[in-house]
Parts: structure tokens; C-alpha cells; sequence
């Protein structure tokens, strides 16, 4: 493999994203840090660095262990970082909340129909 590789293949070829482009977006809108700092998609990733990627439901924190910046099976994409074990711990504490939270939340067994779908847009402003 390289020695350095841009953030952007390296977050795509890792499967963060599914795309090159979202994660060229998430970089330029500081979703994504490195050791810390927020970085450019041009940014040259190192072994060892600390990546933190923001979504909207959980923070993540890896460290890179290998770099590629092809993408292959999933398999071998979790085999290029390290998930840290504060991020895990954090990771299932939130899936297990959102999962209580979901359960509380009623739901049906049918799609709405077509009245229920402009109730459901218009709630929502659309």
C-alpha cells in the first residue's frame, strides 16, 4: 500500500460513506477531524492517526491502521481502521437509547394512503 493517502478516498475505501463525494462534503463541512483538527478532503492521512466522524445519531472515533484507497469488501475495509473503546461503549449506549425511545413511538403495518400522506406533508411543511 501508499504511505499517504487523501482523507476522502481513505473515509470512501473505508466505507464510511458511500460514496467519494459525501465524503468529500462531510470533510469540507467539519463532520470530520484528524488528530483534533479539522482537515481539508486533500488532507494527507498517516497510519496512527485519530479520526472523529460526526453524524447526526453518534460520534465515531478509529484509528487508522492500514491505508488503501481502493474499495473493496467490507470485509477488508474494517481491517484498514480501529474502532477506539469509548467510541464503542458510546456507539451501543446510543443505539440501545434510540432503540427504547422507537419502541414508545407508535407505528403501523400499512403504508398511509394517499389522505394520510398530504396530513403526513403537511405536518411536516412540504
Amino acid at each position: 500500500m501508499t504511505n499517504l493517502v487523501r482523507i476522502d478516498k481513505w473515509l470512501w475505501a473505508a466505507r464510511f460513506y458511500k460514496t467519494r463525494s459525501l465524503a468529500t462534503s462531510a470533510v469540507e463541512g467539519g463532520r470530520v477531524h484528524v488528530n483534533g483538527v479539522r482537515v481539508k478532503p486533500s488532507y494527507r492521512l498517516k497510519i496512527n492517526d485519530e479520526i472523529r466522524i460526526t453524524r447526526p445519531a453518534y460520534k465515531q472515533d478509529v484509528i487508522v491502521i492500514d491505508l488503501s484507497e481502493k474499495r473493496g469488501p467490507a470485509t477488508e475495509a474494517q481491517k484498514l481502521y480501529q474502532e477506539t473503546e469509548q467510541s464503542i461503549v458510546q456507539r451501543e449506549m446510543n443505539a440501545s437509547q434510540r432503540k427504547i425511545l422507537n419502541q414508545s413511538l407508535p407505528h403501523s403495518n400499512k403504508k398511509p394512503n394517499k389522505h394520510e400522506r398530504r396530513k403526513i406533508r403537511k405536518m411536516i411543511g412540504k
